[in-house]
């Protein structure tokens, strides 16, 4: 029996996404089937076999300090912006640096800084390469910017699970107040790489959507149609903290359970058994029976093969009982290493306001879906528990319930 000394809460959120600057803004575009992708306003992008992608609705420029900008990798400022608020959001708690920890997770880290910083040694040689290129191209770099901005002494930590990554991040953040070595953890996840060779290697993989001349449909996961995930740049941070240590404060969820787990079956390819034992793993850490789950916030990317494994698992895992399943990827496209928490802000979002989104561009249900009780309409959704997945490249599952508060 868990005390109140262990129980974990979402005191406060914070996003920036190609559906807005913010998390409210991003949950009010969600609520209302907003579309996040668009045609690629790059001079390079005209050549490339894809031309779409979930870009940002507000430019970090717009929000950071141009100097303090200039040393950070983009995805780093992301990941900046988005913690930034969901500390003012949960209220700046007081709590020690060697209480506070961060989990930031990321699929690319500086992915771009190093391929722009390799252009510039190429072309102009040694000196014009930035000095600060090492700590822009660090994995670890927005999970240390972040403890830094926030005096978080507690620990620092990056998983790297490509799309499960945000979600890790989560779940470590409620092993670290659990295990009594945090009392407050700012964990989610980051990510930032749209450039012309992650975009060749998806398009030669045949991963992605080709639909060039229908951004805003290109993303359509559950549906019959559907060719592929759409890329995103994006950030989303949720505060996390022991129950009892500010009783009177708001509470948006409570993260109830997590598990983590691999298939060791495929690089690429992900497996319902590993899944499967993600999904059931994180509700027996919760204490729930799959019936007490209301939601699922798929992780649904929209390729042919992922959408149905995830439909087998989900199949398994609840049976005759039919949560209702959304899927915000259909509206923000795919953020790597920072879908899982989108998610998981998405769901607290979800709880607190009893209110669910719909999946966006679902004209045409796969028949091979039909077990599944898809929303096609946002709007009310009274439950009390909510399951959220995150899978990635390399077989690597996080699942998470958050119950409402």
């Amino acid at each position: 029996m868990r005390t109140e000394y262990d129980t974990v809460v979402v005191s406060g959120l914070g996003a920036t996404t190609p559906l807005g600057g913010t998390a409210p803004a991003t949950w009010r575009a969600m609520c209302e089937g907003h579309n996040g992708i668009r045609t690629l306003d790059h001079p390079w992008a005209a050549d490339l076999p894809i031309r779409i992608a979930g870009q940002l609705a507000v430019e970090p420029s717009e929000v950071l300090d141009r100097i303090e900008a200039r040393r950070l990798d983009r995805s780093e400022q992301l990941a900046l912006i988005a913690a930034r608020e969901a500390w003012a959001d949960a209220g700046r708690p007081d709590v020690e640096g060697e209480r506070l920890a961060v989990v930031i997770g990321t699929g690319t880290g500086g992915a771009v800084t190093m391929l722009d910083q390799d252009d510039v040694l190429e072309r102009s040689g040694v000196r014009k390469v930035s000095p600060h290129t090492v700590p822009m191209l660090m994995a670890n770099g927005p999970a240390a910017w972040v403890s830094i901005d926030l005096g978080a002494r507690a620990g620092a930590h990056t998983p790297v699970s490509a799309c499960a990554s945000g979600a890790e991040a989560v779940a470590l953040g409620l092993d670290l107040i659990r295990l009594g070595r945090a009392d407050v953890v700012v964990a989610g996840g980051t990510e930032a790489c749209l450039h012309p060779l992650p975009l060749a290697g998806f398009a030669q993989a045949r991963a992605h959507s080709l639909r060039n001349d229908d951004p805003a449909r290109a993303s359509r996961p559950f549906d019959a149609g559907r060719d592929g995930f759409v890329i995103a740049e994006g950030a989303a941070v949720l505060v996390l903290e022991r129950a009892g240590l500010r009783p009177s404060r708001r509470r948006y969820a409570t993260l109830a359970g997590a598990a983590v787990t691999s298939d060791a079956h495929h690089i690429t390819a992900g497996h319902p058994d590993g899944q499967t034992r993600a999904v059931r793993g994180a509700l027996a850490d919760a204490g729930l029976a799959p019936e007490a789950v209301g939601l699922v916030h798929a992780h649904a990317t929209s390729t042919p093969r992922g959408d149905l494994t995830e439909a087998e698992t989900l199949t398994r895992v609840f049976g005759p009982h039919r949560p209702a399943v959304t899927a915000t990827k259909s509206m923000t496209g795919h953020l790597f290493g920072a879908a899982g928490a989108l998610a998981a802000l998405a769901t607290a979002y979800s709880l607190h306001h009893q209110h669910a989104p719909a999946v966006r561009n679902l004209t045409d249900p796969d028949p091979e879906f039909l077990p599944l009780n898809l929303l096609t309409a946002s709007g009310p959704l009274p439950h009390t528990a909510a399951l959220t997945n995150a899978f990635g490249f390399g077989g690597h599952n996080a699942s998470l319930v958050l119950t409402r508060a």
